[in-house]
C-alpha cells in the first residue's frame, strides 16, 4: 500500500454503509488498541470518524499481525480489508483486515485518560487530536461557514484589515505594543475602523480577523487573542443594527441545530436549545438593566459598566439572548454616537447570550460627523495625528452608519455549551499561557 497515492476510503463512507462486503483501503491514526491471542483490535480514526478493525493472524499474516499488536495510540497506519456490520463495534461496523502497515509507529503517546487541565494545555498540540476537541473544531468550522453564508446572502463583502496599527480602537490600557522598525505600533484590538473605510466604498462589509486585548483577566470567557467578526453597514441605525444581529444569531443557531445535531450531541449539547432560539430578543436599556441587577442583589451602581458577574445574573435563566442598549457615554468608546433623544447615552447595543454566558456582541451607531468626533476625541485626550485617517472618513462623503463586533469564541462557548472559552479555539492565549 502507498500512503500518498493509493485510493483510500473515508471512514464516514464505511459507517454510512456504502462499502459493505467490498474491499477498501483506509488510513489514519490509532485511537484505541488491544489484542488477545491471534486477534488484534485497532480502532482507527481519520478526519471523518472512527472504525474498529480486526486483524487476524491467519488472515493478515504473522508480520502484519505482530506489527498491529505493537501499535501505540496515535501511531499512523494503513489497512486493507472488507467492512461488515457488527453492532458491538463503535458505529456498528468493523473492518476485517487482510493487510496492515505502519506509516509511522511513533512513540508511546504521553496522554492517558486522567490528566490535569494544565498538563493538557501544555500538550495542546497533541490533545487537539482528542475526540472532543476535534469535534469542537468541526463545530467551529460549521459556525464560521454559516456566518459567512449569512453575510454573503445579504450582499456583504468580506475584506482584510491590518493586524499592526497605530490607532487604539478600544482604549490604550489593553494594547499590546511592539517595536515597528524603531517606531511604536500595536497589535489590533479591533478591525472596526478599517471596516468603516471599506464601508465607504462597498456599503455593507465585514472583516474576520484576530484581535488582541492585554486585559489581565482570568475568567472563563476571556482570551488575549481571539477571532473577531466585525460588520459595518452604511445607512444603518441602531434598530437596523440590532435586527441584523438578531437575524444572524437565529440563522446560525438554527443551521447548527438542524445540520450539526449529531455532532452537537456528541459533545453533550442539546441541539434543541439552538433550535429554540428565536426573535425578537428581549431589549433592556442600560438603566433598566442596572435596576434589574440591583433587584437580583448585584453590587453595582448606576454609572458602572456591566461586568461578567452582572451579565451572568441577567442571563442565567434567560431562554433567549438579551440586548442591553443605550449605555452611558462616559464609559463607552469614543466613536459611538450620542443618542440625541437621550443625552448622556450612546446608541449602543450589547448582546448577551443566555444560560449565563454573557456578552458575545458589542455594537453601536458610529459618530459620522467630523466636529462631533473631534469633540469626543478631545474629551478622551486621544492623539489626533494617529487618527487623522479615521477623521478623513468624516470629511469626504460621510454617511450615517453602524456596526458591531462578534467574538467568535464567545459565540461558540455558548452555542456548544462549553464551561470555558479555551476549548472554543485551538491554541488559547490567556494571561498565563502563550505555549505551545
Amino acid at each position: 500500500m502507498d500512503c500518498i497515492s493509493g485510493s483510500f476510503t473515508p471512514i464516514a463512507d464505511i459507517l454510512a454503509g456504502q462499502h459493505e462486503g467490498k474491499p477498501v483501503q483506509i488510513r489514519g491514526w490509532v485511537h484505541r488498541a488491544r489484542s488477545s491471542g491471534s486477534l488484534a483490535f485497532l480502532v482507527l480514526r481519520d478526519a471523518s470518524g472512527i472504525l474498529q478493525c480486526a486483524i487476524k493472524k491467519d488472515a493478515a499474516g504473522e508480520k502484519a499481525f505482530e506489527a498491529a499488536k505493537s501499535a501505540y495510540i496515535e501511531s499512523s497506519c494503513m489497512l486493507a480489508g472488507i467492512p461488515k456490520k457488527d453492532e458491538r463495534a463503535p458505529g456498528g461496523w468493523e473492518l476485517a483486515a487482510s493487510q496492515f502497515e505502519f506509516i509511522h509507529q511513533g512513540q508511546p503517546f504521553p496522554i492517558s485518560k486522567d490528566q490535569s487541565t494544565e498538563f493538557l494545555l501544555d500538550v495542546r498540540h497533541l490533545w487537539l487530536r482528542s475526540q472532543k476537541l476535534s469535534k469542537l473544531m468541526k463545530l467551529r468550522h460549521a459556525a464560521l461557514r454559516s456566518l459567512h453564508q449569512f453575510f454573503d446572502e445579504r450582499g456583504f463583502f468580506e475584506l482584510a484589515p491590518p493586524i499592526i496599527t497605530k490607532s487604539a480602537c478600544e482604549g490604550g490600557s489593553t494594547l499590546f505594543e511592539l517595536n515597528y522598525f524603531g517606531s511604536p505600533a500595536y497589535l489590533s484590538q479591533s478591525g472596526q475602523m478599517y471596516a468603516e473605510v471599506f464601508m465607504t466604498a462597498l456599503e455593507k462589509v465585514y472583516v474576520l480577523a484576530p484581535s488582541f486585548r492585554a486585559e489581565p483577566s482570568r475568567t472563563v470567557r476571556h482570551l488575549a487573542e481571539y477571532w473577531h467578526l466585525e460588520p459595518e453597514m452604511a445607512f444603518y441605525n441602531q434598530k437596523m443594527n440590532m435586527q441584523l444581529q438578531e437575524d444572524m444569531i437565529v440563522q446560525t443557531c438554527h443551521d447548527l441545530g438542524k445540520n450539526q445535531a449529531e455532532l452537537l450531541e456528541s459533545v453533550e449539547r442539546d441541539p434543541k436549545k439552538l433550535l429554540a432560539v428565536k426573535g425578537p430578543f428581549p431589549r433592556l436599556s442600560y438603566e433598566k438593566a442596572i435596576e434589574k441587577c440591583q433587584a437580583l442583589d448585584c453590587k453595582i451602581e448606576f454609572g458602572q459598566d456591566l461586568g461578567a458577574d452582572e451579565e451572568a445574573v441577567l442571563t442565567k435563566d434567560a431562554a433567549q439572548p438579551i440586548f442591553i442598549h443605550n449605555h452611558l457615554k462616559e464609559f463607552k468608546a469614543f466613536y459611538m454616537r450620542e443618542d440625541p433623544n437621550q443625552l448622556g447615552t450612546v446608541l449602543s447595543a450589547d448582546l448577551l447570550a443566555p444560560e449565563g454566558h454573557g456578552e458575545i456582541i458589542g455594537g453601536s451607531e458610529r459618530i459620522w460627523q467630523a466636529d462631533e468626533l473631534k469633540a469626543r476625541m478631545a474629551e478622551q485626550n486621544l492623539p489626533m495625528k494617529d487618527y487623522q485617517w479615521y477623521l478623513d472618513l468624516r470629511e469626504y462623503g460621510s454617511v450615517p452608519h453602524a456596526g458591531f463586533g462578534l467574538g467568535i469564541e464567545r459565540l461558540c462557548k455558548w452555542m456548544f455549551g462549553l464551561d470555558h472559552i479555551r476549548d472554543a479555539i485551538p491554541f488559547p492565549r490567556t494571561i498565563n499561557r502563550v505555549y505551545p
